[in-house]
């Protein structure tokens, strides 16, 4: 199974500039590789801050920019999006019961999550009650298939200085529910932090993040105020088989230098 995820995206309204990067330019870009070379991949997903201050122009945009892909995309919101706004742009987009951007999708290599950890106000992330009660169900009805975990705020601590104080809001909770189930966690996928990271919680559990497709963060861990830049648009290919699960990290608009020869090993 080929899943494509694209994550802090940060759209604005068409021509405004971002940190220092046009957000609109940039997933352009990382759409039209992807529609080139992916079309063949069952599943994408963004996993949040889909737009830099959730308006409605912003929205949109993104449907625009969306709409040449050809497979189901799954949204995910981060503290960036408007809730209202997005369910207005995307009034078909499954959501549970209480109307939080929660679903669930059940494939050969076990059972995906798609969490909701916006909250209006709140720069880190919550994971409350009435969400743990659908997660609860969603992980009763995996029953002895492991799950593969979406959402926007990282549940661990990342180790980064930044996020220290807008993390996950929910004293461990949500880690400790996943952690819980029998048949495992294959991985958890987010965005939020601006830059690729890659780990283990406590628990074992495997995590990691996309790099943002708009603006990121020069990597510095022990910087409380980090320093932004560009890069090239990219996403990255996830893939879930027999083997388990991989994620390879792509730059749109890389420069080759040389080929390597065949290795015909060993």
């Amino acid at each position: 199974m080929k899943i494509i995820q694209i994550t802090d995206t940060h759209l604005m309204p068409s021509g405004i500039v971002v940190n220092g990067v046009d957000p609109e330019k940039q997933l352009r870009a990382a759409v039209a590789d992807i529609v080139e070379k992916h079309g063949d991949a069952d599943l994408g997903v963004m996993t949040g801050d889909l737009c830099n201050f959730g308006d409605s122009e912003a929205y949109a945009l993104l449907k625009d920019i969306l709409a040449p892909v050809p497979f189901e995309m799954r949204l995910l919101v981060g503290n960036h999006d408007d809730l209202p706004n997005f369910r207005s742009a995307f009034f078909d987009h499954p959501v549970d019961d209480l109307g939080f951007i929660q679903s669930v999708l059940d494939t050969p290599y076990g059972r995906l999550l798609f969490l909701d950890s916006h909250e209006p106000g709140t720069i880190g992330g919550v994971y409350d009650d009435d969400r743990l009660g659908w997660l609860e169900s969603a992980l009763e009805g995996a029953g002895e298939q492991p799950v593969t975990v979406f959402i926007h705020h990282p549940p661990m601590d990342c180790g980064i200085a930044h996020f220290q104080h807008i993390g996950m809001h929910d004293d461990g909770r949500l880690m400790k529910r996943l952690a819980a189930h029998p048949a495992g966690v294959r991985h958890i996928v987010f965005g939020h932090i601006h830059m690729p990271l890659a780990g283990t919680t406590a628990e074992g559990i495997a995590f990691s993040s996309g790099q943002a497709c708009a603006h990121r963060f020069i990597t510095d861990l022990d910087a409380p105020a980090p320093l932004w830049t560009g890069g090239h648009p990219c996403y990255r290919i996830l893939t879930l088989d027999d083997s388990g699960f991989r994620a390879f990290a792509v730059e749109v608009g890389e420069v080759s230098t040389a080929q390597a020869a065949v290795c015909l090993g060993p």
